[in-house]
């Protein structure tokens, strides 16, 4: 690096780059201390002198920071882009990572909107369910909002099964289940009929899978069916809440069973 006693014509300081450049004195302190603009000249008594070649480069880190490249991708590629197939190239795979961000984003923002509305509805501050429906929400899990109806023993149970491989496959069959429901109602079979009545056969060895025979859990899980009204059953599915509960009794009375007191 050159040395000058004065500052020469065509040479600025850091203050006058900043100031002209609209950017802190900081920043140019830190883009050299990290090596990413380092000034091309020093004067005499130390201090760092900027040329117009510094300020294109400037001006390249300032787009390439707009663009969302890091800082770290800027002091990788700058020595490196050079021709317009190398500039195409970083933005191509910049452009990328963008997207992607965008995505993840969105996901936040629906997480962030479907807790609001759950935290609403909640009559008490509860961080523990509040961090459940979260971890719900990240598994695409929409069945997050029964966790404010449940005590805290059968949240715990649903952690327990919702946070590993099993998890995953508990939600996708009952997804398919919930889609077989709607379809059985929708092609006009009633509850008694075949179809009706295999739904509910299968409706009733997920719900035995899910609470592992546990009475307790069970009895719960069935108030709060009972306890959710007709338009907040509507809210959350797509077939009549009667259609299900009249296909579980007429399947309950055909193999002699009682699901308060067992077998008969």
């Amino acid at each position: 690096m050159e040395q000058y006693k004065a500052i020469p014509p065509g040479y600025m300081t850091v203050g006058q780059i900043a100031k002209s450049m609209d950017v802190t004195v900081r920043t140019l302190q830190y883009y050299d201390k990290e090596g990413i603009l380092t000034p091309s000249s020093e004067s005499e008594g130390g201090r760092r002198l900027y040329t117009h070649k510094d300020i294109v480069k400037l001006h390249q880190i300032q787009a390439m920071k707009y663009l969302g490249f890091s800082l770290d991708d800027i002091k990788a590629r700058l020595p490196s882009i050079n021709t317009p197939q190398e500039v195409s190239a970083a933005l191509t795979q910049q452009a990328a990572g963008v997207r992607e961000k965008i995505k993840s984003l969105k996901r936040v923002l629906e997480a962030v909107e479907k807790l609001n509305a759950e935290v609403v509805q909640m009559d008490t501050v509860n961080w523990e369910t509040y961090a459940d429906i979260v971890t719900l929400l990240q598994l695409k899990n929409d069945s997050y909002w029964v966790l404010k109806h449940l005590s805290g023993g059968t949240t715990e149970h649903i952690r327990e099964r919702f946070h590993n491989d099993e998890g995953t496959q508990l939600h996708e069959n009952y997804q398919k289940l919930l889609k077989r429901a709607v379809e059985t109602q929708r092609n006009g079979h009633s509850p008694e009929s075949e179809q009706g009545q295999q739904l509910a056969r299968d409706w009733w060895d997920y719900t035995m899978e899910f609470t592992q025979g546990d009475m307790g859990l069970l009895s719960e899980l069935h108030k709060l069916g009972d306890g959710l009204s007709d338009s907040e059953w509507s809210d959350k599915f797509s077939f009549d809440k009667a259609f299900l509960g009249d296909a579980l009794q007429i399947y309950f009375a055909n193999i002699g069973y009682d699901p308060q007191g067992g077998n008969k």
